[in-house]
């Protein structure tokens, strides 16, 4: 078996088991249905009234840079080939040298928008434009200042001072291409008309086109050209297809389709642009390089051949044989093939770092050439020394000229890379933006984000409620404290309703119990005069107290319903309305409250006005108002009037019921408790708090009275946890 308990601990210890959670969601289904739909529509509302994003998107493609300069050695092109290249030139393409080209070319540091209608006027905007293309809609119901679709604003020049640079500006359309720039303060800056240049107070401004009702608003913004660079690098999406593809696929989003494919075709151009250039400038240093070189290498040429000559004339020509001529071809070869690699170093020391891998295998290269060169340098040592004299003249004449040559070569081979220069990279897909197919909002996640969402927050709502609400829901935390519960009674509908016209200002009677007779409520109240009867054997007097420990606990309702049952049964019963400050047992039994309690104690009036029949119980069910409302409830309630009316009242009827004030609200209760043979307390399912309860016990016995026990009232049914045995009993009699 698992155990499926969460390691929650309640108030009182309790482990909070998966079921109870189960069951917790499952007692507020509505709940969560209602909120989940209150998401959902606004998800829906969301992705019909928001501005489409449209998304465009190319593909350029970066080849592996293999140096197409002469010169290099195979290895060094090999290494460089392999060096990816796809993550530098994306970081080359979302650079501020390629998005600032972009952004003044575009002019995108200046911002212009139409003040729109809110929450709908965009959509109202995006429908009108779509069916009436290159017209300006009218203005409904007088609204002039709103663009209702169609209205156009290209500024091409706005210069301002560095104070309203990020600010926003105003610019108000008026009759032929007339406008007015303000700032938000609406102090006029400038008065222009379309097509015309226009300065004053430090901003010179040029509108291209206007096309707008007259007082058709615009937001206006002119930004600094860094914070539009930054902007734009974020929103520009650069990823590799494919690991070392060097396919690179950039995505751009907009709300204007055209502003989308505009931006991503500059950047694309630019970038492909910077990459021709950049080539270009390397063949040019390298030619610049080479060009320097040549006069050098000639003159070492021109000494060596005047050295060889020289020692000729002198040594009367000598020849070398077969061995020293083998020798001087190995040296010649190693020689030349060093000095065109130390060219290569002096070059390439210009472009990278000792560290990088290209110049580490360009030495490379070269140690294991000075080995080979180390190596005929031993065997030459073993020459004589005419020989070996002339070996080494020959080789320098042989080394500079073959260099010579070599660097005449690359000089004609680099002013032709210079002039034909491509590039590495190439766009493969230009800019294109799918219309029909807004890359957000996208309805259907949308819709299930709401829900989504919505079931998360209403879940979280449910528990978090049921945390802060420690309201009691089981009966046997009531009896731990010490009260016995002697019924519970349902929640009823019907008495909601009743609740409802009451609160509606309606005098007639609403008992529960007359109304609707086979209510579970009203079956539940049937138990109480059950368990009352035995309760009251013992008691002092005939008196029955039912109070509660805090406001809206239902005591007004189980007072008079309790009495109707009771009635019901054959007792002549009174109830009488004890809360001389807020009582409301008049409009449950229906008539006004102008005389009655306060009015017996004061002296003020006789019984016989004061007591009247409750129909369509009028021979057993009696009722005392609680009359005016007194300016001294609890000090007219401790008057020795008050005793000796209850006093006269206990011989008349078979059972006097009381309903009090709440005893945490105030000292009533406890006076007519004195008075009472039984006291009742009334507690509210998922209201009341068992210290509250417990409190309003301690306040009792503090003042000499005993509560009998508890009413559990409203009880709700719940998926786990109580349920009133009695419900069965009801249901199978009902059926």
């Amino acid at each position: 078996m698992f155990n499926t308990q969460i390691p929650l601990q309640r108030d009182g210890g309790g482990e909070i088991d998966l079921s109870e959670v189960v069951g917790t969601l499952k007692d507020h289904k509505w709940r969560i249905v209602i909120i989940i739909a209150v998401f959902v529509a606004i998800a829906v509302a969301y992705s019909i009234l928001a501005t489409p994003i449209y998304q465009a998107s190319a593909m350029v493609q970066v080849e592996q840079k293999v140096p197409d300069l002469p010169g290099l050695s195979a290895l060094t092109q090999t290494l460089s080939a392999e060096n990816p290249v796809a993550m530098t030139e994306s970081d080359l393409i979302t650079s501020r040298m390629v998005i600032g080209a972009a952004v003044n070319k575009l002019n995108l540091t200046i911002e212009s928008s139409p003040d729109r209608f809110p929450v709908i006027g965009n959509l109202i905007a995006r429908h009108y434009a779509a069916r009436n293309p290159g017209k300006v809609s009218s203005a409904p119901w007088g609204l002039a200042g709103y663009d209702w679709g169609g209205s156009k604003l290209d500024i091409f020049q706005l210069d301002v001072p560095d104070s309203l640079l990020d600010k926003p500006l105003q610019l108000t359309a008026g009759e032929g291409g007339i406008y007015v720039l303000q700032d938000s303060d609406h102090n006029v800056l400038v008065i222009g008309r379309a097509g015309q240049s226009s300065t004053g107070h430090g901003i010179t401004m040029q509108v291209k086109t206007l096309d707008a009702n007259p007082g058709t608003r615009f937001k206006v913004f002119r930004h600094r050209d860094l914070t539009v660079i930054n902007s734009l690098q974020k929103k520009i999406d650069v990823k590799e297809q494919g690991k070392d593809s060097g396919i690179l696929r950039m995505t751009y989003n907009n709300a204007d389709p055209k502003v989308a494919a505009d931006v991503l075709e500059q950047v694309g151009e630019l970038y492909v642009r910077q990459d021709v250039d950049r080539n270009s400038a390397e063949a040019t240093n390298s030619l610049k390089f080479v060009r320097e070189q040549l006069p050098n290498v000639r003159m070492e040429l021109e000494k060596a051949t005047e050295a060889l000559n020289a020692f000729q004339n002198k040594a009367h020509s000598v020849d070398v044989n077969l061995q020293t001529q083998a020798l001087l071809n190995q040296n010649v070869s190693i020689q030349t093939n060093l000095e065109q690699l130390r060219l290569q170093q002096a070059d390439i020391q210009r472009q990278f770092t000792p560290e990088h891998p290209q110049y580490r295998a360009l030495m490379k290269q070269i140690g294991e050439l000075e080995s080979k060169k180390a190596s005929i340098d031993k065997q030459i040592g073993t020459l004589p020394d005419t020989q070996k004299t002339l070996l080494k003249l020959n080789s320098d004449v042989q080394v500079s000229n073959q260099t010579y040559q070599n660097l005449l070569n690359q000089a004609q081979q680099l002013d032709i890379a210079r002039a034909g220069t491509v590039g590495n990279v190439r766009i493969v897909d230009n800019a294109a933006v799918d219309v029909t197919d807004p890359a957000w909002p996208k309805t259907l996640i949308v819709v299930l984000a709401g829900a989504v969402l919505g079931g998360v927050v209403s879940m979280l709502y449910v528990f978090v409620r049921q945390i802060l609400n420690r309201g009691i829901e089981d009966p046997s935390i009531i009896e731990n404290l010490g009260l016995p519960v002697y019924a519970t009674i349902p929640i009823s509908t019907r008495e909601i309703a009743l609740e409802g016209r009451r609160g509606r200002g309606d005098t007639r009677q609403h008992l529960l119990v007359t109304d609707a007779p086979a209510d579970l409520a009203a079956e539940a109240l049937r138990s109480l005069r059950t368990s009352l009867h035995f309760a009251r054997m013992e008691a002092k007097n005939n008196v029955l107290m039912i109070t509660g420990a805090s406001p809206d606990t239902g005591k007004t309702f189980v007072s008079a319903n309790l009495a109707a049952v009771v009635a019901q049964s054959g007792q002549k019963v009174l109830l009488i309305d004890g809360d001389l400050r807020m009582g409301t047992l008049h409009s449950v039994v229906g008539g006004r409250a102008d005389i009655g309690l306060s009015e017996l104690i004061s002296g003020q009036a006789e019984l016989k006005d004061a007591i009247r029949p409750v129909a369509p119980l009028s021979n057993n069910l009696f009722f005392i108002g609680r009359g005016r409302i007194p300016p001294n409830p609890s000090e007219l309630l401790m008057n020795v009037r008050f005793s000796a009316l209850l006093d006269q009242l206990k011989p008349m009827y078979d059972l006097i019921i009381i309903d009090t004030p709440p005893i945490l609200a105030v000292t009533d209760a406890a006076i007519i408790g004195n008075h009472s043979g039984t006291g009742l307390l009334v507690a509210r399912f998922g209201v009341n708090q068992p210290r509250e309860l417990d409190l309003a016990k301690q306040r009792f016995e503090q003042n000499g009275v005993v509560i009998k026990g508890a009413i559990f009232n409203a009880v709700e049914k719940r998926s786990t946890g109580y349920y009133s045995y009695a419900y069965y009993a009801v249901d199978a009699a009902a059926s």
